[in-house]
């Protein structure tokens, strides 16, 4: 989804959508999270959108995104991978293991996963299924989100205070950025079957 896209939605309903565009990314259906949250800091800089409105409402999104897919997994996860896990492979020991991991570990999933994409999406979701404290999982997830959205959001400002960066000039860049990764992925590709053949 490109910025021409999503940019018309948050400049009719303003931080409404910018709250439903989080909280979508958040919970798995496919949004722009990193380059809706600088763009909407240049946008800032042009004077379209308020600051702390922006904030509370990408933070408030984010954070209603972990808490939605921290429930989905508390409720459904579990019973779920017991009852149909040995169809994947997914056996009673390995679910112990994996949860006895994230119990160990998962807290800086939580804390630091939103800058990794799949892992954010992931990350609340295990912890509901591992039974995770939620006081804990709520600290760490109002902690890992602010330090994820105020950052980029404060660079996208920055950057378009001080750069004149034309609006249209975005998905344009997007849609360059995303032809640079198909490139990558095909000579990537071409060098491991040439590697496999010799």
């Amino acid at each position: 989804m490109d910025t021409g896209a999503w940019l018309p939605y948050v400049q009719s309903y303003g931080y409404v959508m910018l709250f439903l565009f989080l909280f979508c990314g958040i919970v798995g259906i496919p949004a722009p999270e990193e380059s809706l949250l600088f763009f909407v800091g240049v946008v800032i800089a042009k004077n379209q959108l308020l600051l702390w409105p922006t904030l509370v409402s990408c933070w408030g999104g984010t954070m209603a995104g972990m808490v939605a897919a921290y429930g989905a997994g508390r409720r459904w996860g579990s019973p779920l991978v017991q009852k149909y896990g040995k169809y994947v492979g997914i056996t009673n020991e390995r679910w112990e293991r994996s949860r006895d991991w994230f119990c160990r570990y998962g807290k800086w999933g939580i804390l630091f996963g939103c800058y990794v994409p799949g892992v954010r999406q992931i990350c609340p979701y295990m912890a509901g299924v591992s039974r995770f404290p939620f006081r804990t999982f709520l600290l760490l997830a109002m902690l890992g989100t602010a330090g994820w959205v105020v950052p980029l959001t404060l660079a996208g400002l920055l950057l378009g205070q001080h750069i004149h960066i034309p609006l249209i000039s975005f998905p344009l860049a997007g849609l360059g950025l995303f032809l640079l990764f198909l490139l990558a992925t095909w000579i990537g590709q071409r060098r491991r079957k040439k590697s496999v053949e010799s």
